[in-house]
Protein backbone atom coordinates (compact mmCIF):
# COMPACT_ATOMS: atom_id res chain seq x y z
CA UNK A 1 0.00 0.00 0.00
CA UNK A 2 1.33 3.68 -0.88
CA UNK A 3 0.89 5.60 2.06
CA UNK A 4 2.09 8.58 0.45
CA UNK A 5 -0.11 8.72 -2.69
CA UNK A 6 -2.66 12.14 -2.37
CA UNK A 7 -4.88 13.39 -4.57
CA UNK A 8 -3.13 15.70 -6.34
CA UNK A 9 -0.90 13.42 -7.56
CA UNK A 10 -4.21 12.23 -9.77
CA UNK A 11 -5.08 15.09 -11.34
CA UNK A 12 -3.93 15.99 -14.70
CA UNK A 13 -4.04 19.43 -16.13
CA UNK A 14 -7.30 20.62 -17.62
CA UNK A 15 -9.34 18.14 -15.37
CA UNK A 16 -12.19 19.00 -13.40
CA UNK A 17 -10.89 18.40 -9.61
CA UNK A 18 -13.10 16.54 -7.15
CA UNK A 19 -9.79 14.83 -6.14
CA UNK A 20 -8.06 17.03 -4.03
CA UNK A 21 -10.69 18.84 -1.53
CA UNK A 22 -9.47 22.49 -1.21
CA UNK A 23 -12.90 24.46 -1.36
CA UNK A 24 -12.37 25.81 -4.93
CA UNK A 25 -14.12 29.50 -4.18
CA UNK A 26 -12.65 32.36 -4.56
CA UNK A 27 -10.20 33.95 -1.23
CA UNK A 28 -11.35 36.85 0.93
CA UNK A 29 -9.62 40.06 -1.26
CA UNK A 30 -8.50 40.98 2.23
CA UNK A 31 -6.34 37.86 2.97
CA UNK A 32 -4.72 38.12 -0.28
CA UNK A 33 -4.08 42.19 0.31
CA UNK A 34 -2.24 40.31 3.81
CA UNK A 35 -0.67 38.01 0.99
CA UNK A 36 0.51 40.70 -1.74
CA UNK A 37 2.05 42.96 1.31
CA UNK A 38 4.48 39.96 2.79
CA UNK A 39 5.42 39.01 0.00
CA UNK A 40 6.30 43.05 -1.08
CA UNK A 41 8.21 42.57 2.24
CA UNK A 42 12.15 42.26 1.70
CA UNK A 43 12.15 40.69 6.16
CA UNK A 44 12.72 37.13 6.84
CA UNK A 45 9.76 36.02 7.84
CA UNK A 46 8.75 36.94 11.91
CA UNK A 47 6.56 34.21 13.46
CA UNK A 48 5.39 36.48 15.81
CA UNK A 49 2.33 37.86 15.38
CA UNK A 50 1.21 34.84 14.05
CA UNK A 51 1.60 32.96 17.21
CA UNK A 52 0.06 35.42 18.83
CA UNK A 53 -3.19 35.65 17.19
CA UNK A 54 -3.42 31.81 16.93
CA UNK A 55 -2.32 32.08 20.80
CA UNK A 56 -5.76 34.67 21.28
CA UNK A 57 -8.10 33.02 19.48
CA UNK A 58 -7.86 29.77 21.16
CA UNK A 59 -7.13 30.61 24.66
CA UNK A 60 -3.92 29.46 24.52
CA UNK A 61 0.10 30.53 25.70
CA UNK A 62 2.21 31.09 22.69
CA UNK A 63 4.74 28.95 24.05
CA UNK A 64 2.17 26.19 23.39
CA UNK A 65 1.65 27.22 19.46
CA UNK A 66 4.17 26.06 16.44
CA UNK A 67 3.48 27.53 13.12
CA UNK A 68 4.08 24.96 10.64
CA UNK A 69 4.98 24.60 6.71
CA UNK A 70 1.38 23.05 6.09
CA UNK A 71 -0.01 20.85 9.09
CA UNK A 72 1.57 17.80 7.13
CA UNK A 73 4.90 19.00 8.67
CA UNK A 74 3.38 18.18 12.03
CA UNK A 75 3.84 14.49 11.54
CA UNK A 76 7.32 14.46 10.56
CA UNK A 77 8.51 17.01 13.07
CA UNK A 78 6.56 14.70 16.18
CA UNK A 79 8.18 11.42 14.31
CA UNK A 80 11.86 12.39 14.06
CA UNK A 81 11.78 14.12 17.69
CA UNK A 82 9.72 11.74 19.87
CA UNK A 83 10.36 8.54 17.99
CA UNK A 84 7.81 6.36 19.65
CA UNK A 85 8.20 3.00 19.79
CA UNK A 86 4.94 2.43 19.72
CA UNK A 87 2.52 3.73 17.90
CA UNK A 88 -1.61 3.27 16.83
CA UNK A 89 -3.22 4.93 13.81
CA UNK A 90 -7.00 5.17 13.59
CA UNK A 91 -7.80 4.08 9.96
CA UNK A 92 -8.94 4.61 7.74
CA UNK A 93 -7.59 8.27 7.65
CA UNK A 94 -4.59 9.96 6.20
CA UNK A 95 -1.79 8.56 5.88
CA UNK A 96 1.38 10.57 6.45
CA UNK A 97 1.11 10.14 9.87
CA UNK A 98 1.90 6.63 9.32
CA UNK A 99 4.43 6.97 6.93
CA UNK A 100 6.48 9.56 9.19
CA UNK A 101 6.41 6.91 11.88
CA UNK A 102 7.69 3.69 9.92
CA UNK A 103 10.15 6.03 8.38
CA UNK A 104 11.73 6.36 12.28
CA UNK A 105 11.13 3.04 12.63
CA UNK A 106 7.66 3.24 14.79
CA UNK A 107 5.93 -0.10 15.85
CA UNK A 108 2.64 1.08 13.93
CA UNK A 109 -0.51 -0.29 14.96
CA UNK A 110 -3.92 -0.20 12.91
CA UNK A 111 -6.91 0.32 14.59
CA UNK A 112 -9.71 0.52 12.51
CA UNK A 113 -13.21 2.63 12.34
CA UNK A 114 -16.54 0.74 11.00
CA UNK A 115 -18.64 1.68 8.22
CA UNK A 116 -21.68 1.54 9.58
CA UNK A 117 -20.97 5.37 10.54
CA UNK A 118 -16.75 5.34 10.88
CA UNK A 119 -17.27 6.44 14.79
CA UNK A 120 -13.92 6.37 16.60
CA UNK A 121 -13.99 3.62 19.38
CA UNK A 122 -11.24 4.05 21.58
CA UNK A 123 -11.33 0.70 23.51
CA UNK A 124 -9.87 -0.31 19.93
CA UNK A 125 -6.85 1.52 20.12
CA UNK A 126 -3.85 -0.72 21.72
CA UNK A 127 -3.08 0.01 25.50
CA UNK A 128 0.57 -0.24 24.85
CA UNK A 129 0.46 2.43 22.36
CA UNK A 130 2.08 5.62 23.60
CA UNK A 131 1.65 7.40 20.30
CA UNK A 132 -2.02 8.04 18.87
CA UNK A 133 -3.03 9.94 15.37
CA UNK A 134 -6.63 10.54 14.59
CA UNK A 135 -8.25 13.01 12.30
CA UNK A 136 -11.55 15.00 13.44
CA UNK A 137 -13.11 15.99 11.17
CA UNK A 138 -11.65 12.21 9.64
CA UNK A 139 -10.36 12.12 5.86
CA UNK A 140 -11.93 10.39 4.13
CA UNK A 141 -14.92 9.40 6.02
CA UNK A 142 -16.15 13.04 6.63
CA UNK A 143 -16.88 11.40 10.36
CA UNK A 144 -16.44 13.77 13.33
CA UNK A 145 -15.90 12.58 16.94
CA UNK A 146 -17.16 13.86 19.64
CA UNK A 147 -14.68 15.41 22.50
CA UNK A 148 -15.58 13.07 24.99
CA UNK A 149 -14.31 9.97 22.18
CA UNK A 150 -11.41 11.89 21.38
CA UNK A 151 -10.70 12.50 25.53
CA UNK A 152 -11.23 8.95 26.34
CA UNK A 153 -7.63 8.09 24.28
CA UNK A 154 -5.48 10.29 26.67
CA UNK A 155 -3.13 8.41 28.65
CA UNK A 156 -0.50 9.21 31.20
CA UNK A 157 2.50 9.08 29.15
CA UNK A 158 0.52 8.73 25.93
CA UNK A 159 0.76 11.88 23.11
CA UNK A 160 -2.42 11.66 21.26
CA UNK A 161 -2.20 13.93 18.04
CA UNK A 162 -5.80 14.74 16.40
CA UNK A 163 -5.41 16.55 12.75
CA UNK A 164 -8.15 19.44 12.66
CA UNK A 165 -7.46 20.44 9.20
CA UNK A 166 -11.04 20.40 8.40
CA UNK A 167 -12.48 21.57 11.64
CA UNK A 168 -12.76 24.86 9.88
CA UNK A 169 -16.35 23.31 7.94
CA UNK A 170 -17.82 22.53 11.38
CA UNK A 171 -16.60 25.61 13.87
CA UNK A 172 -14.43 25.86 17.37
CA UNK A 173 -17.36 24.14 19.31
CA UNK A 174 -16.35 20.95 18.02
CA UNK A 175 -12.81 21.32 18.44
CA UNK A 176 -10.51 20.38 20.83
CA UNK A 177 -7.72 23.24 20.16
CA UNK A 178 -9.03 25.22 22.96
CA UNK A 179 -7.80 22.91 25.67
CA UNK A 180 -4.63 22.14 26.87
CA UNK A 181 -4.72 18.56 28.17
CA UNK A 182 -1.50 17.04 29.04
CA UNK A 183 -0.61 14.51 26.21
CA UNK A 184 -2.99 15.86 23.84
CA UNK A 185 -1.61 17.12 20.31
CA UNK A 186 -4.24 19.85 18.18
CA UNK A 187 -3.27 20.56 14.14
CA UNK A 188 -4.92 23.22 12.10
CA UNK A 189 -4.60 23.81 7.90
CA UNK A 190 -5.53 26.59 6.43
CA UNK A 191 -5.18 24.49 3.29
CA UNK A 192 -8.77 23.18 2.82
CA UNK A 193 -11.60 26.01 4.19
CA UNK A 194 -9.09 28.91 3.08
CA UNK A 195 -7.99 27.86 -0.13
CA UNK A 196 -4.03 27.83 0.75
CA UNK A 197 -2.87 24.70 -0.40
CA UNK A 198 0.50 25.88 -2.46
CA UNK A 199 0.80 28.43 0.35
CA UNK A 200 1.45 25.56 3.26
CA UNK A 201 0.40 27.13 6.08
CA UNK A 202 -0.67 25.07 9.13
CA UNK A 203 -0.29 25.31 12.81
CA UNK A 204 0.05 23.09 16.22
CA UNK A 205 -1.27 23.47 19.86
CA UNK A 206 0.04 21.59 22.69
CA UNK A 207 2.19 21.24 25.79
CA UNK A 208 4.66 24.10 26.27
CA UNK A 209 7.75 21.35 26.77
CA UNK A 210 6.72 19.71 23.04
CA UNK A 211 6.22 22.99 21.13
CA UNK A 212 10.18 24.10 22.54
CA UNK A 213 11.35 20.59 21.14
CA UNK A 214 10.29 20.51 18.23
CA UNK A 215 10.84 24.17 17.54
CA UNK A 216 14.55 22.84 18.62
CA UNK A 217 14.48 19.63 16.09
CA UNK A 218 13.48 22.30 12.74
CA UNK A 219 15.60 24.19 10.85
CA UNK A 220 15.06 28.43 11.32
CA UNK A 221 12.92 30.28 9.19
CA UNK A 222 10.76 27.11 8.74
CA UNK A 223 7.38 29.06 7.87
CA UNK A 224 7.80 31.50 5.10
CA UNK A 225 6.41 35.05 5.03
CA UNK A 226 3.20 34.36 3.03
CA UNK A 227 2.18 31.84 5.36
CA UNK A 228 3.19 33.60 8.58
CA UNK A 229 1.02 36.41 7.17
CA UNK A 230 -1.97 34.45 6.49
CA UNK A 231 -1.61 33.04 9.94
CA UNK A 232 -2.07 36.19 11.66
CA UNK A 233 -4.36 37.48 9.34
CA UNK A 234 -7.13 34.04 9.00
CA UNK A 235 -6.93 33.93 13.02
CA UNK A 236 -9.11 37.13 13.20
CA UNK A 237 -11.53 36.24 10.40
CA UNK A 238 -14.58 35.06 11.58
CA UNK A 239 -16.59 35.74 8.61
CA UNK A 240 -15.25 33.86 6.23
CA UNK A 241 -15.23 30.42 7.73
CA UNK A 242 -19.07 31.25 8.66
CA UNK A 243 -19.75 32.17 5.13
CA UNK A 244 -17.77 29.10 3.69
CA UNK A 245 -19.33 26.56 5.99
CA UNK A 246 -22.80 27.59 4.98
CA UNK A 247 -21.89 27.41 1.21
CA UNK A 248 -20.03 23.81 1.77
CA UNK A 249 -23.09 22.47 3.57
CA UNK A 250 -25.81 23.29 1.82
CA UNK A 251 -23.55 21.92 -1.72
CA UNK A 252 -23.01 19.30 -0.05
CA UNK A 253 -25.84 17.95 0.49
CA UNK A 254 -26.53 18.96 -3.24
CA UNK A 255 -24.06 16.87 -3.68
CA UNK A 256 -25.12 13.77 -1.44
CA UNK A 257 -28.61 13.60 -2.67
CA UNK A 258 -27.59 13.38 -6.21
CA UNK A 259 -24.46 11.08 -5.94
CA UNK A 260 -27.49 8.56 -4.21
CA UNK A 261 -29.85 9.39 -6.54
CA UNK A 262 -27.22 7.09 -9.16
CA UNK A 263 -26.78 4.35 -6.97
CA UNK A 264 -23.69 5.19 -4.80
CA UNK A 265 -23.89 4.45 -1.00
CA UNK A 266 -23.19 7.75 0.50
CA UNK A 267 -22.34 8.30 4.21
CA UNK A 268 -23.06 11.62 6.12
CA UNK A 269 -19.66 14.23 6.17
CA UNK A 270 -18.70 16.75 7.81
CA UNK A 271 -16.37 18.27 5.71
CA UNK A 272 -16.05 19.05 2.18
CA UNK A 273 -16.01 16.16 1.20
CA UNK A 274 -18.17 12.34 0.41
CA UNK A 275 -16.70 9.25 1.02
CA UNK A 276 -18.72 6.75 -1.45
CA UNK A 277 -18.90 3.47 -2.08
CA UNK A 278 -19.88 1.30 -5.51
CA UNK A 279 -19.42 -2.09 -6.81
CA UNK A 280 -17.33 -0.84 -9.66
CA UNK A 281 -14.90 2.09 -8.12
CA UNK A 282 -11.76 1.46 -10.38
CA UNK A 283 -14.08 1.26 -13.50
CA UNK A 284 -16.24 3.95 -12.80
CA UNK A 285 -13.08 6.15 -11.75
CA UNK A 286 -11.79 5.50 -15.16
CA UNK A 287 -15.11 6.51 -17.17
CA UNK A 288 -14.87 10.02 -15.24
CA UNK A 289 -11.59 10.92 -16.29
CA UNK A 290 -12.58 9.74 -20.02
CA UNK A 291 -15.14 12.61 -19.68
CA UNK A 292 -12.32 15.12 -17.72
CA UNK A 293 -13.21 14.58 -14.42
CA UNK A 294 -10.92 13.18 -11.16
CA UNK A 295 -12.45 11.82 -8.08
CA UNK A 296 -10.11 10.59 -5.30
CA UNK A 297 -9.67 6.47 -5.58
CA UNK A 298 -9.16 5.42 -1.56
CA UNK A 299 -7.88 1.94 -1.76
CA UNK A 300 -5.03 3.69 -0.41
CA UNK A 301 -6.30 4.52 2.98
CA UNK A 302 -6.32 1.05 4.89
CA UNK A 303 -9.35 -0.61 6.10
CA UNK A 304 -10.87 0.77 2.63
CA UNK A 305 -10.50 -0.71 -1.15
CA UNK A 306 -11.40 0.25 -4.31
CA UNK A 307 -15.16 0.49 -4.40
CA UNK A 308 -14.36 3.02 -2.66
CA UNK A 309 -14.23 6.45 -3.66
CA UNK A 310 -13.70 9.83 -1.79
CA UNK A 311 -15.74 13.31 -3.60
CA UNK A 312 -14.94 16.81 -2.64
CA UNK A 313 -17.41 19.63 -2.33
CA UNK A 314 -17.26 22.26 -5.22
CA UNK A 315 -19.56 25.07 -6.64
CA UNK A 316 -23.02 24.09 -7.62
CA UNK A 317 -21.88 23.66 -11.39
CA UNK A 318 -19.55 21.80 -11.11
CA UNK A 319 -21.08 19.36 -8.84
CA UNK A 320 -24.16 19.23 -11.32
CA UNK A 321 -21.19 18.19 -14.25
CA UNK A 322 -20.16 15.07 -12.05
CA UNK A 323 -23.41 14.10 -11.42
CA UNK A 324 -24.54 13.94 -15.15
CA UNK A 325 -21.37 12.29 -15.83
CA UNK A 326 -21.76 9.51 -12.94
CA UNK A 327 -25.52 9.47 -14.87
CA UNK A 328 -24.48 8.43 -18.43
CA UNK A 329 -21.43 5.94 -16.90
CA UNK A 330 -24.25 4.12 -14.89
Amino acid sequence: MNLRLHGDTLVASGVLDFAVNVWPGPRSPALEQALVHALDSKQYPSEFEAREALAARHGREVEEVLLLNGACEAFWLLAHAVRPPRAACIHPSFTEAEAALRAVGADVSHAFRQPDDWALDPDQVPEQATFVVLGNPNNPTGSLDSQSAVRALLRPERLVVVDESFMDFVGDDASLASSPLPGLIVLRSLTKLWSLAGVRAGYLLGPAELVALLSNNRQPWSVNALACAALAYCANDIETPVRVRTRVSTERAHLAAGLESVGLTVWPAEANFLLVRTTDGEELRRKLLDVGIAVRPAASFPGLDSDYLRVAVRERADNDRLLAALAAAR
